[in-house]
């Protein structure tokens, strides 16, 4: 039965102030800004990445990247993201005004139009974004007191008159919030960074964990980094224990004065409201006479065909999120009025103001959208173990058959495919040897071996014009030394080009669907070795090859290990010996899969091939294989065109609220080791949880999985089994639904979590202790004391520094690595006898700060290491350095 609800835009949102009602001034200001739109958007780039702008004086502003992260409470931001799709977040300071809420609002709705209408909005909120936009800050957001037009800078580089105190949350998307600088604002639960310019103290409350303490360490270096140029100085307090830190606890009590006997209580999260998710519903949203109007349409479970391509919907999921659909034949100002529509309907159904907004148009639907039906299907889909879409000017992925005589006539499903054609220009191909270019024979091209890098130059024609695509393959067990190469050189060719190919950093494994297009369906990869002229590779007496494909435009073939347990009932396999080449298929493989196994099996061995059935192999194959063992042979696996696509996901209760980020064309390497993931099969629920997974949210696991089940929007069963598993023991039946999944992934002993060393200093799991350096604060009127060197790791003598809190800073230095920095004059034309104690001679610059790096050796340090070995010494030479 539909329901409706009708309220006037105008006076939902005039009635909050006395002036022009927002919508008055939106309108004027859209009026105002249609004649200026591609002025105002001459600066927005269309090449990957982020971009930051903010609203200043009712116009868009960028914001350097050294201010990524740092975020004004008086302001609202435009943040672009170009990768392989686009999205635009909108993101609102709680203390902004009105006028440039509606200004930014408008200038997401045509910056939308400017980029083809293809991007996702998403209306970001202070304190409530989505983990899309935090997870592009690395190292946490820090919101910062006023804004641009109070005459606030974003970051002021080399500044160090500060005094601020910052309240650090999350474990693992950071927030840091400036705060009243008082010891009331502390509490047990949480970590606070004292920032008093030339140095910064963290106090780690003692009921924090170890991952919390770890990013606040990142953040507090990235502070140091971008805005002291590396100058700073950084001292760790563990709460509960102050004693082992007088000398900090001086700076700290120097600034706050005595710590009170009694802090306030750990905050904790707010209970998740499990009632916001038990209800999704779909409306249709129009106006009349002026009137929104929202008419529901149905209820959950839903499906894909309530969705008419001439209209726009809001799907409601009754507070925790609204997305807005806009069908590609709804009228312009339909589309233009999604967001603000979105926002009016929000205040209606009097949600909370930070409720999420995503706005999204037909065929670039987001992942969580999708999972909100019963079923969705693409056009073109026909069969697959799953798939990414996207639309627009930005290319993205499908593990489907594909018509590829559609490209032309439909430039959106070419987008939708990330097929710029139909894979037919010319290609170029280099491996790295020796850190230069060499190369590749055309009659290998298609076979990659996991022991090189390797570059692949697309040309093709668009307009009668000569477009590249330039693809980086780094293989699995390339040096590092490799890989930094294949990226210098990738710089090399795009010169060459005039930067006209676009780069596309492809990982083993990780191919895109056009990369596999042009070779074939001959793309064959081997896990280690080389391809290098005269180059020994390892011959087992058998390799076994795993194919993947449905057509020349989506097949490759991956090396797995030979053994029995690496089959799969779903593929077709390669099994090369001495004297002879097996092709097995599975009894859930289809006949195109089979028709492309035969076809890669010619590029593997030139011997006949002995077609072998599954459950009818003879003997020798077993023998070949070391036997027989159990393999993923589960029924399920077996359907020619499953109901659902296996899908994965990270779990998160970090917000005190479930969520579930899903991964795109997962593999093996996906599976966080941090974290607790969730594998849906459908008739089964898995739950993964890695060593180092949060202990709390281990224990939640399991009312997690039932929850999902529970308030699933396609109406799922909930009795479906849930097998709970731990890594390193994964069962065949979760071990099945990965692509060359390999058993001894984990087999190297693993760190149990970010272990602290000595005070103030941590490591990453498995990591050198590289972050941050060993650091000692030294409050006012004391002496530093001075430590005699015996080691490169030996503490050097201490160096007062001035603060303006009036605060004395002394340092002690590490050895190479460790983040610490000396004196130029120290190392410059240097004799190795008169270096420091602990200095590397043949890596004096590893001993310089940022800022002295790029003066002396005028580049940055990652430039640096992108360069061959002769070009580093000649630039290290030049510097007095060598």
């Amino acid at each position: 039965m539909e329901s409706r609800i009708e309220f006037s835009i105008e006076r939902s949102w005039s009635r909050e102030t006395s002036r022009p009602s927002l919508h008055q001034t939106q309108h004027q200001f859209s009026r105002m800004m249609s004649d200026d739109k591609p002025d105002a958007f001459r600066n927005v780039s269309r090449k990957p990445g982020l971009q930051i702008w903010t609203i200043n004086n009712m116009q868009m502003a960028p914001v350097p990247a050294q201010g990524f992260g740092n975020f004004f409470e008086g302001d609202c931001y435009i943040s672009p993201n170009i990768i392989e799709s686009i999205d635009i977040h909108y993101w609102i300071g709680k203390t902004s005004s009105q006028d440039e809420q509606g200004s930014a609002a408008i200038y997401v709705t045509q910056l939308d139009e400017f980029l083809g209408g293809s991007p996702v909005q998403h209306r970001e909120v202070q304190g409530c974004e989505s983990p899309r936009f935090r997870s592009y800050f690395k190292n946490g957001l820090i919101y910062k007191k006023g804004g641009v037009a109070s005459g606030f800078h974003h970051v002021d580089t080399n500044v160090y008159n500060v005094l601020r105190l910052l309240h650090v949350k999350g474990r693992k998307h950071v927030t840091a919030t400036e705060v009243e600088v008082s010891w009331n604002s502390f509490n047990n639960g949480d970590i606070f960074l004292l920032d008093v310019g030339k140095a910064i103290v963290q106090w780690n409350g003692p009921q924090s964990n170890r991952r919390e303490k770890l990013k606040a360490v990142l953040l507090a270096q990235d502070i140091r980094d971008r805005e002291r140029g590396g100058r700073a100085q950084i001292g760790v307090v563990e709460g509960g224990d102050e004693r082992d830190s007088p000398e900090l606890m001086n700076v700290m009590t120097t600034v706050l004065g005595q710590k009170p006997a009694q802090l306030k209580p750990a905050t904790a999260d707010d209970q998740p409201n499990l009632a916001q998710n038990n209800s999704v519903r779909l409306y249709h949203v129009f106006e009349n006479s002026g009137n929104l109007v929202v008419q529901e349409v149905a209820t959950q479970p839903l499906t894909q065909d309530l969705l008419r391509s001439g209209d726009c919907y809001i799907l409601d999921q009754k507070g925790s999120s609204v997305m807005v659909w806009k069908g590609k034949h709804a009228s312009q100002e339909e589309r233009r009025e999604a967001l603000n529509r979105a926002v009016g309907y929000i205040k209606a159904k009097n949600y909370p103001p930070s409720t999420s907004v995503e706005v999204m148009s037909e065929g670039g639907e987001s992942a969580m959208f999708k999972h909100l039906f019963k079923s969705w299907r693409e056009k073109g889909q026909t069969q697959g173990l799953g798939a990414t879409y996207s639309v627009g000017k930005i290319a993205k992925v499908e593990q489907v058959k594909f018509n590829v005589m559609e490209l032309h006539a439909r430039p959106d499903l070419a987008a939708q495919q990330r097929m710029v054609d139909d894979a037919s220009g010319d290609i170029k191909v280099w491996r790295i040897e020796n850190l230069e270019l060499a190369e590749v024979d055309p009659s290998t091209y298609g076979q990659f071996y996991g022991g090189d890098c390797y570059l692949v130059l697309y040309s093709y024609q668009r307009s009668h014009q000569l477009q590249h695509i330039l693809y980086m393959w780094q293989g699995r067990h390339a040096t590092t030394d490799e890989i930094t190469a294949c990226a210098y050189q990738a710089v090399n060719i795009d010169n060459k080009y005039n930067g006209a190919p676009v780069q596309v950093r492809v990982v083993m494994g990780k191919e895109p669907r056009h990369f596999l297009a042009i070779f074939k369906g001959k793309l064959l990869i081997f896990e280690g070795g080389t391809g290098r002229p005269g180059a020994v590779n390892p011959n087992p007496a058998a390799r076994l090859f795993q194919v993947r494909g449905t057509s020349e435009m989506n097949t490759k073939a991956t090396e797995v290990p030979s053994r029995a347990s690496s089959l799969n009932t779903n593929d077709v396999f390669l099994l090369k010996t001495d004297h002879k080449c097996y092709l097995w298929y599975g009894k859930g493989c289809n006949g195109d899969e089979r028709v492309m196994g035969r076809a890669i099996s010619d590029v593997l061995s030139r011997q006949d091939k002995q077609v072998v059935m599954e459950g009818q192999e003879p003997a020798e194959f077993w023998v070949a294989l070391g036997g027989k063992a159990p393999y993923a042979s589960d029924k399920r696996l077996q359907t020619e065109e499953p109901r659902h696509s296996p899908r994965l996901f990270e779990c998160s209760n970090q917000t005190g609220q479930f969520r579930m980020t899903e991964v795109d064309d997962f593999d093996q390497s996906d599976l966080d080791e941090e974290d607790v993931m969730l594998l849906d099969t459908w008739e089964e629920i898995f739950l993964w949880v890695g060593k180092l997974a949060n202990q709390a949210e281990t224990k939640e696991a399991w009312n997690s999985a039932q929850e999902y089940l529970r308030f699933h929007p396609a109406g799922r069963d909930p009795d479906t089994p849930i097998i709970f598993i731990k890594q390193g023991y994964e069962p065949l039946t979760f071990t099945g639904w990965f692509n060359a999944w390999d058993p001894h992934k984990w087999s190297n002993p693993v760190h149990d979590g970010p272990s602290r060393v000595s005070e103030g200093s941590y490591r990453a799991p498995g990591g050198p202790m590289s972050s941050p350096p060993l650091y000692r604060v030294h409050g006012i009127g004391q002496s530093p004391k001075p430590s005699t060197p015996s080691s490169p790791s030996t503490p050097r003598t201490p160096t007062s520094l001035r603060t303006p809190s009036s605060v004395s800073v002394a340092w002690s230095s590490q050895s190479s690595g460790s983040g610490t920095y000396v004196n130029p004059k120290l190392l410059i034309n240097q004799d190795p006898s008169d270096l420091p104690d602990g200095v590397d001679p043949t890596q004096k610059e590893d001993y310089l700060s940022d800022v002295d790096f790029e003066n002396l050796l005028g580049t940055t340090r990652l430039d640096f290491h992108r360069l061959p070995k002769w070009r580093q010494n000649d630039l290290k030479k030049k510097a007095g350095l060598f």
